[in-house]
């Protein structure tokens, strides 16, 4: 096996203590300079934080006979960096002596930037859900201390209040979920026969305004197999987001794209009227927690979308609109993913059969 292949420093040591092995990583690390039949102790020049040497500490030629591994742990070479250390004892039998020792050396940058990442992370979602708690606990000590100090009217505006935090509350936790399942790849489709010029035809006028608003839906759009909910919050997301960062909706296509992009399916085109994304950022909208502006929500919207398109075997893209229109226009491309072996009757049975 070639050691030099490996992304981490490894240096073997014989059962005499001494360095017989070092591969091209362990040599160019910068903070040791091991050598065959150096000693293990001087070709490994790390401390604790309390600067007690990794070869006096772990001894790894001797304390318990059982030993296989030395668990990887944190330690620190003169000049202050921080490298994850760990190592296999080979021994010659059950019990037996040390043969081998295998340290494996790699950098702790990595690990430190998901730590910071997932602090990162954890301060966000303390924020976002300490806010509505904020408005809910607020209402609810005033009304429990001056109930009667308040009229009717006054105590129904914060039980309102109260209500909207509360599904606030809720649409966060739904959306943490969500993208949880998405990251762990557990997100789960209750597949039928999904509409999706129906979806948009109930979604668009709840969430939108209507006026000067273009609806295109063409006539031959066929069933595409999905979950219907799911896609349902696909559009729904889209069009709040259209509607809240871009300043509304101009138009929604609903196509079929065989013609356009070669592919049984559909593409759904949503386009607002706002100032366009710049061309950086148009991947961005889609990281966990990726926020613009001061209308920004969770952080989540996209990258749920996303996560749902792509479950189902679709894409999803972020382009600036056409020069009459300007703004940006989200294009999603779902494919139909019809079951093998349906007819064509079983093709077109109604959503509720889901």
């Amino acid at each position: 096996m070639d050691l030099d292949a490996f992304p981490d420093g490894i240096i073997v040591a014989g059962p005499d203590e001494r360095v017989i092995l070092v591969n091209r990583r362990a040599r160019h690390m910068g903070c040791m300079a091991p050598e065959i039949g150096m000693h293990l102790h001087d070709a490994m020049p790390f401390d604790d934080l309390h600067g007690n040497h990794w070869f006096t500490c772990t001894q790894p030629y001797g304390g318990l006979t059982i030993r296989k591994r030395l668990s990887e742990q944190s330690w620190w070479a003169a000049d202050g960096r921080e490298f994850l250390i760990d190592a296999s004892l080979v021994r010659d039998r059950p019990a037996g002596d040390v043969q081998r020792v295998i340290v494996t050396i790699r950098t702790a940058r990595i690990r430190n930037q998901r730590d910071r990442q997932r602090s990162d992370m954890i301060a966000t979602l303390a924020h976002e859900l300490r806010s509505p708690l904020t408005g809910i606990k607020g209402f609810t000590a005033t009304l429990l201390n001056n109930w009667d100090r308040f009229s009717d009217e006054q105590r129904r505006f914060m039980l309102e209040a109260v209500d909207a935090d509360t599904d606030r509350l809720g649409r966060l936790i739904t959306e943490l979920l969500d993208a949880s399942r998405i990251d762990a790849g557990r997100l789960t489709l209750r597949r039928g026969p999904v509409d999706i010029a129906a979806v948009t035809r109930h979604v668009v006028p709840v969430l939108a305004d209507t006026d000067g608003l273009v609806l295109n839906i063409d006539d031959d759009i066929g069933v595409i197999w999905g979950d219907n909910d799911r896609i349902t919050q696909v559009l729904t997301n889209l069009v709040e987001n259209a509607q809240r960062h871009g300043d509304g909706l101009s138009q929604v296509d609903i196509l079929d794209s065989t013609a356009e992009i070669g592919a049984a399916g559909v593409l759904v085109r949503i386009y607002d009227r706002g100032d366009g994304i710049a061309a950086e950022d148009r991947q961005r909208v889609f990281s966990r927690f990726w926020k613009s502006g001061g209308g920004a929500g969770s952080g989540l919207g996209l990258y749920i979308v996303r996560g749902i398109v792509e479950q189902h075997g679709g894409w999803i893209h972020m382009s600036d609109g056409d020069h009459m229109r300007g703004g940006t226009v989200a294009t999603v491309w779902l494919p139909v993913n019809e079951p093998a072996g349906l007819t064509d009757d079983t093709a077109t049975v109604d959503e509720s059969a889901d």
